[in-house]
């Protein structure tokens, strides 16, 4: 069939993987489902701003909780949340057991008497005793030994995990830490990710603004390269990569040899250096391997970028895909997270003894959150689908026209109305294939975080080749993925029709075009790897600011895989434009033959590219196989001198 195909972008369009569309519209009704319920019953605020004993949220107005007579107070002006007995805190059924408050300021000075909370309840308007004991009560009441806070009152400062007091005296410090800490540990992966988050937000949002700066910086760079920038990028490669490696490893033996380092966080910190420490060394060591083996193609690789930016350069508007991409993208992170943050803290309000609140979590919120997971990979990739068609469609109407100082009008419009008119389904389909070959590696790689105290050595290597596995057959679908988009956009077929015709060309195919396209994507890998070791470099340096209390291993990885998106995102125009432009020129070489009735689509630089990588191969395998030629021909060995 593939044989008899004629190759050229047809007109006359049917809508594809209508199904598949149909069912990515159901799929969504569930997230908007639970979206709706989310908001109706979790309160994010309270994870977020912190709440007090009898269910007042700190920083803002609440409504009376029924059966406890101190909620629903107007708590605006009382940001931080105080635990009476902050140097004595114990954990009970996943439930801190001192009574906590609102308070509008931290004490700063130690306060050893009631006379003392009195004084500065008066100073500062933060009162540190029960709100229906009055300040003028403090040394009036009898039981009010009871009512505040456990003396002396160690003094504590506001710190940006939850908007808590934190107790500053040594000995107090290690034990609530370690009482918040396990917490933490002892809830499941869904809210450690959620506390990872949050605790370090404001260095991922600009960590992931310099990310970004950095992609941006890069496009532009690819777009008008030349000879000295290809070795800049590759000397600002190899040194980026050995000085995070030596930032690493230089962080781990100052923390392993840091005596305040006691806090399990701060250990679990320790453990995750090193493991970056050594895959960071080993990912160095294989680049420059490589670097060193292809450094004779650079000339090759500048004359690709030259071709690509060509081809750019008639459709301009495509340096501008990524950051429309990059902007749903962001509504759609901030959305998924915000109905995160909800489903983590939906539960019912239930009254205790003492008029306390207490919220039980709701059941089927982990199997909300898990679906709510699967979301997220599979409406990115669509969306990521969506780019690679636009880009792929463009490039498809520019390549087979036969006037090139005349490019077809508005071809990224195009692309866009015809993806959204036809191939919708198709790029649900296609982003479906990749969502389930992520899920099993990212729930491997959970079970393997989860077992890995009991585990054989058998059973960890075991789980890590089937990680591997999965992420190979990952790397392999999406390669075929785009190329699929590619031939969708010039036949206007379904995904499995348009995957077959396009492994077929590529096949007859690949001797001519695979090391041509393996050392373009293997320069665009280095630009990513440039945006990622950046980056990390400068969350290191920022989190190892704020050793206090932080589990930032969570916010780190978070910032290198955001790094990573934003890279490919901005880099895959010149990645799918290559690729669309090599699909192409097989489709042409496979249907035309040169002649005054079938002349190529191709211009003659093209050609003359193509030509001369064709030759520098074959050239390199008969200088390989000469050896053993001349050996087979009679060539004699000499006697030792």
């Amino acid at each position: 069939v593939s044989e008899l195909r004629e190759w050229r972008p047809v007109i006359y369009r049917k809508c594809t993987d209508t199904l598949w569309l149909l069912i990515f519209f159901l799929f969504w009704a569930g997230l908007m489902f639970i979206t709706g319920y989310a908001v109706m019953a979790g309160a994010a605020e309270r994870l977020v701003l912190g709440y007090d004993s009898f269910g007042n949220i700190c920083g803002r107005k609440n409504t009376p909780v029924k059966g406890a007579p101190l909620s629903g107070q107007d708590m605006t002006n009382k940001k931080y949340v105080f635990f009476l007995n902050s140097c004595s805190l114990e954990m009970q059924s996943l439930k801190i057991s001192s009574l906590s408050l609102c308070v509008s300021s931290c004490p700063q000075e130690q306060l050893n008497s009631l006379e003392d909370l009195q004084s500065f309840a008066r100073n500062n308007g933060s009162c540190l005793c029960i709100y229906n004991l009055t300040v003028s009560s403090y040394t009036l009441n009898p039981k009010a030994a009871e009512l505040c806070p456990t003396l002396p009152v160690p003094p504590s400062k506001s710190f940006p995990l939850f908007n808590r007091c934190v107790p500053q005296n040594p000995e107090c410090y290690s034990k609530y830490a370690s009482v918040l800490i396990s917490m933490v540990n002892e809830m499941d992966v869904f809210h450690r990710t959620l506390s990872g988050i949050l605790a370090g937000r404001d260095t991922v949002v600009g960590l992931s603004v310099l990310a970004l700066a950095f992609s941006f910086i890069l496009v532009l760079a690819f777009r008008f390269i030349r000879t000295v920038l290809v070795h800049t990028l590759i000397a600002l490669v190899v040194f980026g990569l050995l000085f995070v490696s030596g930032i690493l490893w230089w962080l781990y033996y100052d923390y392993r040899n840091d005596p305040s380092t006691e806090l399990e966080t701060e250990k679990e910190n320790v453990k995750f250096l090193l493991g970056y420490a050594i895959f960071s060394t080993i990912v160095t060591v294989i680049l420059l391997s490589l670097i060193f083996v292809l450094r004779k193609r650079l000339q090759f690789t500048v004359q690709l970028f030259r071709i690509v930016g060509k081809i750019i350069g008639r459709i301009p508007f495509l340096l501008f895909q990524p950051l429309w991409t990059f902007l749903i993208l962001i509504v759609f992170w901030v959305f998924w997270v915000a109905v995160l943050l909800s489903l983590g803290t939906a539960g019912t309000a239930q009254t205790t003894s003492g008029g306390q609140v207490e919220y039980r979590a709701l059941s089927g919120i982990c199997h909300m959150a898990w679906y709510h997971f699967v979301g997220l990979i599979w409406t990115s990739e669509f969306i990521l689908a969506c780019q690679q068609m636009t880009i792929a469609g463009a490039v498809v109407t520019c390549y087979f026209n036969r006037n090139k100082n005349s490019p077809p009008p508005h071809p990224v419009l195009s692309s866009i109305s015809v993806l959204f008119c036809y191939h919708l389904g198709t790029a649900v389909k296609g982003s479906f294939l990749i969502t389930i070959l992520r899920i099993p590696r990212i729930v491997l790689l959970y079970l393997y975080n989860i077992l890995k105290q009991k585990e054989s050595a058998c059973a960890k290597c075991l789980f890590k080749c089937c990680v591997c596995w999965v992420w190979c057959q990952e790397s392999c679908s999406r390669y075929f993925n785009q190329h699929a988009y590619t031939t969708t956009a010039i036949n206007g077929t379904n995904f499995c029709t348009s995957a077959k015709d396009a492994v077929f060309i590529l096949a007859k195919n690949s001797a001519k075009l695979a090391s041509i396209s393996c050392f373009g994507d293997f320069i665009l890998f280095l630009g990513k790897v440039f945006v990622v070791c950046f980056t990390v470099f400068g969350g290191l340096m920022a989190f190892n600011y704020h050793r206090e209390l932080q589990a930032w291993v969570v916010p780190l990885l978070l910032v290198g895989f955001f790094a990573y998106l934003m890279s490919h995102s901005f880099l895959s125009v010149f990645e799918v434009t290559a690729d669309a432009m090599f699909l192409c020129f097989a489709i042409d070489m496979e249907t035309n033959d040169g002649s005054a009735e079938k002349p190529y689509f191709a211009d003659q630089e093209l050609l003359t590219f193509v030509s001369q990588s064709n030759k520098l191969t074959e050239g390199q395998k008969h200088r390989s196989m000469r050896p053993f030629q001349d050996n087979e021909d009679g060539t004699e060995l000499q006697p030792m001198v």
